[in-house]
C-alpha cells in the first residue's frame, strides 16, 4: 500500500466514524423530543399513545384535588379546551390556580394526561415562552403594560 492509500483509508475510516456518531446522535435525540401543545390544539393533533409531549397552559380555578400520598389532580386549559392532569410527586412552591404551567408526560389509557415533571412560573411577570405564545394567539393573555 502507497503512502497515498493509506491516507486515503484513514481519512475514510474517520469520516465513516464521524457519519455514524452523528447518524445515533440525531436518533436518540429523535427519541427524546417532546413536542409542545395546548388543550385546544390536542383536538387537531394526532398524539400517539405513550408519546411523551408538553402540555402548557393556566391551572384551571377549582380543579386542584389533592390525593393519596404525593398524588395531585388538576387541569391545565388554554380557556377554551382542558385537560385532566394527574402528577405525582412535590409540586414546584409557586404552583397555584390560574398560573403559567408546562407539565411533561404522556396520556394514560383513560384519556387523563400522566405528568412525570410540573413547571411553574417564577414570579407575576414571567410566563413560559410556549405558554405565553399559545395564549396570546388565543388572545387570553397579554403582557403588563409596565414593560
Amino acid at each position: 500500500m502507497t503512502r497515498k492509500q493509506k491516507r486515503l483509508s484513514v481519512i475514510a475510516g474517520g469520516l465513516a466514524f464521524l457519519g455514524a456518531a452523528t447518524g445515533l446522535t440525531f436518533y436518540a435525540l429523535g427519541q427524546k423530543a417532546s413536542y409542545f401543545y395546548m388543550p385546544a390544539d390536542l383536538s387537531t393533533a394526532s398524539v400517539m399513545p405513550g408519546q411523551r409531549i408538553r402540555l402548557g397552559g393556566l391551572v384551571e380555578k377549582g380543579t386542584i384535588q389533592r390525593g393519596q400520598g404525593a398524588t395531585v389532580g388538576f387541569s391545565v386549559t388554554d380557556t377554551h379546551k382542558s385537560v385532566k392532569v394527574t402528577y405525582t410527586g412535590i409540586l414546584p412552591d409557586l404552583f397555584r390556580e390560574e398560573q403559567g404551567v408546562i407539565t411533561e408526560g404522556t396520556f394514560g389509557p383513560d384519556g387523563v394526561f400522566v405528568a412525570d415533571s410540573v413547571l411553574a412560573k417564577h414570579d407575576e411577570r414571567y410566563m413560559p415562552k410556549e405558554v405565553a405564545d399559545g395564549l396570546k394567539a388565543k388572545g387570553v393573555w397579554q403582557e403588563s403594560k409596565s414593560e
